[in-house]
């Protein structure tokens, strides 16, 4: 599919037109990653942030966060609970926070490592090659670092710089696939300012970077951020929306693009369509889910955005849900650890 071709899609919004892109994407995951859903335990283990992100609820410039950074005796023990619900890999994400050191993530991925046949993926923001040298060594699996839009104006606008210090997420994900991780990243959807070009872009980006996995979802701001108060928007007809049905879009053809990634139904779906947005985002492409293993006393702290599913539930009871929710819609949970097929084909 050419560039004009997805943004004719992108564009679409006649139903029964998009049925027939629904069906293709379904028919490519089912192909190329199969009816298995893997289930990724997310540990949302600190909530510091040194980022000003303009629509991030943990930014550093919202002073009215509660912050944290959970023990590594907590963390080891969500990933046993992971462990126990079946789950094949954790996910232990959190801000850019610099309390996090090399050998502090090293001794966690280590602990982990030494009890638990998980995968660990590490979502800790823009570091230091060698900190990600040293994490691979320890025996982290996977990195997602999202960069968010491939407009570089764009990204600049709501991702300002830290001092001295120019953001490059394509440099970190090249780094990433030369360390042998599998690489993971992912775009918000209805920025302010961002077009349908600026999407179609997105997705030429992530085949690319040849993404092992790729996260997308709607661009849901904070109120108590800059642009969650004030945002620029374009005129009807050039700006990309952020609603559920664009986000589904953008899901649909990634799988077509990058047909052996790995792509979670997002827990931002989830919070635009409590009733079954994780199950039509699985239907349409997607084949991940994250449910939530952070206890729920930290979980309330780590609001990234408002109105975040699954926030005051235990990580059973997100569970149990998940798993009713994948058997509905006539799919299977998947055991063990998950592997990108697109990852595994580069091994060969």
């Amino acid at each position: 599919m050419d560039r004009a071709e997805r943004i004719a899609w992108l564009r679409e919004d006649n139903p029964n037109r998009l049925e027939a892109l629904w069906r293709l994407a379904d028919d490519a995951r089912r192909a190329n990653v199969g009816d298995d859903v893997h289930l990724r335990g997310l540990i949302e283990f600190s909530n510091n942030c040194v980022r000003r992100c303009g629509y991030c609820g943990i930014s550093a410039e919202n002073r009215s966060v509660r912050r944290y950074r959970m023990r590594p005796d907590e963390i080891v023990q969500c990933a046993r609970m992971a462990h126990g619900f079946g789950y094949g890999s954790v996910v232990l994400q959190s801000g850019e926070d610099y309390g996090v050191t090399r050998d502090w993530m090293t001794e966690v991925i280590r602990l982990i490592k030494a009890e638990l046949p998980l995968a660990v993926t590490l979502s800790v923001g823009e570091r230091h090659p060698e900190e990600l040298r040293a994490w691979r060594a320890a025996g982290a699996d996977r990195y997602l670092i999202r960069f968010e839009t491939s407009n570089p104006a764009l990204y600049s606008a709501i991702h300002p710089d830290l001092p001295g210090r120019v953001s490059d997420r394509f440099a970190i994900l090249r780094t990433l696939k030369e360390l042998g991780y599998e690489a993971g990243s992912g775009v918000m959807v209805g920025i302010p300012g961002q077009t349908y070009e600026d999407l179609a872009s997105d997705i030429q980006a992530f085949q690319d970077l040849d993404l092992d996995m790729i996260g997308i979802g709607p661009y849901l701001p904070h109120p108590a951020t800059p642009l969650g108060q004030s945002a620029q928007w374009l005129p009807e007809g050039e700006q990309a929306p952020n609603t559920e049905l664009m986000t589904y879009k953008m899901v649909a053809l990634t799988r077509l693009a990058c047909p052996m990634a790995n792509i979670p139904s997002t827990t931002a779906l989830a919070t635009i369509n409590t009733k079954d947005g994780r199950e039509l985002g699985l239907q349409r492409g997607a084949n991940v889910v994250m449910p939530n293993v952070t206890p729920p006393f930290y979980r309330k702290q780590y609001e990234i955005y408002p109105g975040k599913a699954c926030i005051t539930e235990d990580a059973a009871q997100c569970a149990g849900c998940i798993t009713g929710r994948i058997q509905s819609i006539g799919r299977r949970v998947g055991a063990g650890r998950g592997a990108s097929p697109n990852y595994r084909k580069e091994l060969v």
